[in-house]
C-alpha cells in the first residue's frame, strides 16, 4: 500500500474482447497505454488488461502492428502484458481493481492496484455492452458487481477520488448507480444508447476505433492536462461525439456523465499525468485531423467484416465455408428473436418484448442473465450472436417485478424446445 502521505495515481485499461471484427477494443487500450506513457505515468502503476490477439493475428497485414487512426502510428510496441488470453476475464478485473493479487485467477504474481486512501484510480474499459452488461471474452461484468466493488472501496477509503471512463453501448446503465460521493464516470453514449465504430480499413478489413474514444484521446492528448477540466472534456465530448455520429449516420450518441459531480472542476492531470502540450500550444482546441466516415453500429460490425472476408476470399471452397457462418449468425440471430418470444409468452409478458425499461433490479438481472447463458445460450461463446435488443427483454422482465425464480423456470422450459 502507499504510504499516509503519497499521492499515486493508478490507472486500469481494459479491453473486453478478443478476435479480428473487435480490432478496435484492443486498439483503443494500446492508444491509451501510450498517452499514459507520455504523461508520466509509470508502468508500475498501470494495469493493462487484453487478450493480446490481433497484433500477430493471420488477418493482420503488418504484423506486430496495432493503429487506431487511419494512418496513425504503431500503437502495440511497449504496451505491458499485464493480463492476457484467458486471464482477461470480469472475475481478474475486479481482483485488479481492489487490489486483491489472492482473487486473482491464473498462477504467479500479477500486478493489482495497490491504491491508497490518498490516491486517484482511472479506469478505462472498452468493449460491447448491454443494459447492466459489459463483456469479457469468456465472462460478463455486471453493473451489480462493479457498483458494489467500487462502492466498497469507497467506504473502506481504498481511494481518494476515481473516474471511470466506459466505452460500450449502453455504458451509461453500467455506471450510473455509482456511488456519488467520490466517484465520476462518462459513458461513452446513454443507458439505451447504441456506440458506434468507425475508421474502415480496407487493407485490414476491419474497424480501427470507436468515435468516442477517438475525441476522448484525441483531446487529452492536445490539451494541456493541468489547466483541462473533466468539465471541459466532458462538454467537448458531448459536442463532437454527437455531431460525428448524427453527421454520418443521422443517429444519436450522446456521451453521459454520472456520480460526483463536484469532480468536474478537477484537472484532467490529477489523473491521467502531465501532458506535453503547453497552455499556449492548447489555447485554440486542434480539430480531429480525419474525416467522420464509415460510422457504423456496433453489432453490425461483425457482419460487415464477414462480408469483406466473402468478397475477398479467391478460394471457393474457403468462400462457401465464410458464407456459411455469415448465414448461420443471421440464423442465429432469428432463432434468439423466437426464444425471447416464447419466454416472454410463457410469463404472460408480451409487453417485454417492446418496452425499453432501464436498469433498477441490478442484482435479479444478474441472477436472470447467468441462467440464461447457462442454459439458453453461451453469449461468451458466440458474442455477435446475442445483440442489445435480445438483453433488452432480460432487464424488461426483471424490471415488470416478476419473480426471478418464475422467469428462470421459463427460460429452462424454453431451452427444452429451441436448438441453436
Amino acid at each position: 500500500m502507499g504510504g499516509s502521505y503519497s499521492k499515486r495515481q493508478w490507472i486500469l485499461l481494459a479491453a473486453g474482447s478478443k478476435g479480428w471484427e473487435n480490432y478496435r477494443h484492443q486498439a483503443n487500450v494500446c492508444h491509451a497505454y501510450q498517452v499514459a506513457r507520455q504523461n508520466g505515468i509509470p508502468d508500475e502503476q498501470i494495469v493493462v488488461m487484453m487478450y493480446d490477439d490481433i497484433a500477430n493475428d493471420k488477418e493482420n497485414p503488418v504484423c506486430g502492428n496495432i493503429i487506431s487512426v487511419p494512418n496513425g502510428p504503431n500503437v502495440y510496441p511497449g504496451v505491458p502484458k499485464d493480463y492476457t488470453g484467458e486471464e482477461v476475464s470480469a472475475e481478474n478485473f475486479l481482483a485488479v481493481l481492489r487490489g486483491d493479487s489472492s482473487a486473482v485467477k491464473n498462477p504467479g504474481p500479477k500486478k493489482v492496484i495497490q491504491s491508497s486512501q490518498n490516491d486517484s484510480i482511472f479506469i478505462y474499459l472498452s468493449d460491447h455492452g448491454a443494459h447492466g452488461i459489459f463483456g469479457f471474452p469468456h465472462s460478463t461484468l455486471y453493473a451489480h458487481d462493479l457498483i458494489n466493488t467500487v462502492n466498497t472501496m469507497s467506504r473502506s477509503g481504498q481511494f481518494s477520488k476515481m473516474v471511470i471512463y466506459m466505452e460500450s453501448c449502453h455504458a451509461g446503465s453500467m455506471l450510473d448507480k455509482l456511488s456519488d460521493t467520490n466517484v465520476y464516470s462518462v459513458g461513452s453514449c446513454g443507458l439505451d444508447e447504441y456506440a458506434y465504430a468507425w475508421f474502415w480499413d480496407k487493407e485490414r478489413n476491419t474497424f480501427l476505433a470507436d468515435v468516442f474514444t477517438t475525441y476522448w484521446l484525441h483531446h487529452t492528448e492536445t490539451e494541456n492536462l493541468s489547466s483541462t477540466s473533466f468539465e471541459d472534456q466532458f462538454i467537448y465530448l458531448k459536442e463532437n461525439v454527437s455531431k460525428a455520429v448524427r453527421k454520418d449516420v443521422g443517429k444519436t450518441q450522446t456521451p453521459s456523465n454520472y456520480g460526483y459531480k463536484g469532480m468536474l472542476k478537477l484537472m484532467l492531470s490529477e489523473f491521467l499525468g502531465e501532458s506535453c502540450v503547453s497552455v499556449g500550444e492548447a489555447s485554440t482546441p486542434r480539430p480531429l485531423n480525419v474525416q467522420a466516415c464509415d460510422v457504423v453500429e456496433t453489432t453490425e460490425v461483425p457482419l460487415i467484416v464477414q462480408e469483406n472476408r466473402i468478397k475477398n476470399e479467391q478460394d471457393a471452397e474457403k468462400r462457401q465455408a465464410l458464407q456459411r457462418q455469415y448465414v448461420d449468425l443471421k440464423e442465429k440471430r432469428k432463432t434468439m428473436n423466437e426464444a425471447l418470444q416464447k419466454i416472454a409468452e410463457r410469463l404472460e409478458a408480451p409487453q417485454t418484448l417492446r418496452e425499453k425499461c432501464e436498469v433498477t433490479r441490478t442484482y435479479e438481472l444478474k441472477v436472470v442473465a447467468e441462467h440464461f447463458k447457462n442454459n439458453l445460450f453461451n453469449w461468451e461463446k458466440e458474442p455477435f450472436v446475442v445483440t442489445r435488443s435480445h438483453l433488452q427483454v432480460l432487464v424488461n422482465l426483471c424490471e415488470c417485478v416478476l419473480e426471478v425464480q418464475s422467469i428462470t423456470a421459463a427460460i429452462s422450459h424454453v431451452s427444452q424446445e429451441i436448438t441453436f
